[in-house]
């Protein structure tokens, strides 16, 4: 390996939208973007289970974009592997990691045992992915970045994270290394968010990866907040429960925010509010801790969780659904893969007085998309319940920008990148957004498959 030779290694996040992580091997350092779980289909799943094609004692340390599962929930197995290095994020990345990765271990350990204790599990005994000690074995190495400055990580490397708004202390990531810029995109959101500022865009980048998730298609120009309000309406007029499936980050607090708005126009009627995800609990704490990373004053965030029952303990997610009136409620998870979201759905789905509604992206081989393409049953803890509830989605309301927003984000950047990456994205969207590049730009854009190892040169 010359002292200039570049290889990337894609070691999730290729042709999928889930596991995001990217190893940079040069012959001074090693050094992964993101570590994330994945997601959905199940022969995805399984790769959670494998040891990374990789040296993991050689990873000098880990760069990550944003805090969402699917890019941080892999740390805490490649610190079982070995890892010794720093992991670095901005402060509110890190903040929402340490929320996300103790849900996780918290939901994989209940389900072990719930499966040990019901017997519906193929393996004998059923076991956590990793669980709570392993997690406090990772925070440790979580070392807190400034957005916006440069910071030098010797051997002629440095790199400068740049907010891209998606969800709380999100960011681009640009890397000087080797003599190449190499820009990763992270999950890019949208331009006019309600809760966060537009994103910002890059200048140049020799090699550019930029996401894919939305492609290939536009979010609908519609009128979120009407379209809620009708949805409400039409649920409560038919006696039923709004069930909304929710992530924690970004889109219960979206949620929050518009559900407040409607409630103080008296637009919808005064009916229970309820936030039941433990983890969304604790990220709004983390919002009113990073005030300055959106746009909501520490009074607005007071009085808008003064409006929801914030339910923290499973007794009183019991005790909310055994009520017979009508209510909204969101709960994790977003894909409806575990968490409290469950629970209602066994109590209601099969009641056509029901309405659930989507709000973010549904990967592949998830229940929520499933039941998005029109399922009529899910799989529930080893249990099939039939889907006679109201299938609602709002795609508007996803943390990622469409193809629109991915296009305007890449605007700036006038000099053609020597290589263009195409990842995070499903086979379709990407490929998609492929040709759209080449025919906006002129660009010619490489969409690689997973554990491909790519010289630059």
């Amino acid at each position: 390996m010359s002292n200039n030779s570049l290889y990337i290694h894609f070691l999730g996040a290729a042709g999928t939208v889930t596991g995001s992580k990217y190893l940079i091997e040069t012959p001074n350092k090693k050094v992964l973007v993101d570590c994330g779980l994945f997601q959905g289909l199940k022969a995805l799943r399984l790769h959670n289970w494998e040891y990374l094609p990789v040296n993991i004692h050689e990873i000098n340390f880990v760069l990550l974009t944003h805090g969402h599962l699917d890019h941080v929930g892999y740390l805490p197995r490649l610190i079982k592997a070995g890892f010794k290095g720093k992991i670095y994020g901005t402060e509110p990345t890190l903040d929402i990691a340490e929320i996300v990765l103790k849900d996780t271990a918290k939901i994989q350990e209940e389900e072990a045992a719930h499966a040990n204790k019901h017997g519906y599990s193929k393996h004998n005994p059923a076991e956590a992915l990793y669980d709570l000690k392993d997690v406090e074995k990772t925070l440790p190495h979580f070392c807190v970045i400034k957005p916006d400055e440069w910071i030098d990580f010797g051997n002629d490397m440095k790199a400068r994270f740049q907010t891209n708004g998606h969800i709380l202390g999100s960011t681009f990531i640009e890397i000087q290394i080797a003599g190449k810029k190499l820009v990763f995109s992270g999950d890019v959101g949208h331009e006019e968010d309600l809760l966060l500022p537009s994103p910002k865009r890059p200048q140049e980048a020799d090699v550019l990866f930029v996401e894919s998730t939305y492609g290939d298609r536009l979010h609908p120009k519609e009128d979120i907040k009407e379209k809620l309000r009708k949805i409400i309406l039409e649920t409560v007029a038919k006696g039923g429960n709004l069930i909304i499936p929710s992530f924690a980050v970004e889109r219960t607090q979206t949620l929050m925010y518009l559900l407040w708005q409607l409630r103080k126009e008296n637009a919808i009627p005064d009916i229970p509010f309820i936030m039941d995800s433990p983890m969304g609990n604790n990220v709004l704490n983390v919002f009113e801790k990073h005030l300055a990373w959106h746009k909501l004053s520490k009074a607005d965030c007071t009085e808008m969780c003064s409006l929801f029952k914030l339910v923290k303990e499973f007794k009183e997610t019991l005790a909310a659904i055994a009520t017979p009136y009508p209510k909204i409620i969101i709960a994790g998870s977003g894909m409806v893969e575990g968490g409290r979201v469950l629970s209602y759905l066994q109590a209601y789905v099969m009641k056509p007085e029901t309405t659930v509604l989507f709000v973010g992206y549904q990967a592949e081989g998830t229940r929520g998309r499933r039941m998005q393409d029109g399922s009529h049953e899910i799989k529930i803890f080893g249990k099939y319940y039939e889907v006679k509830a109201h299938i609602e989605t709002i795609h508007a309301l996803s943390a990622h920008g469409d193809q629109k927003d991915l296009l305007e984000w890449l605007s700036e950047i006038k000099t053609p990148p020597q290589k263009v990456f195409i990842i995070h994205g499903e086979n379709q969207a990407a490929d998609a957004f492929r040709t759209k590049l080449h025919d906006t730009y002129g660009w010619n854009c490489i969409v690689p498959k997973l554990y491909d190892i790519v010289e630059i040169d």
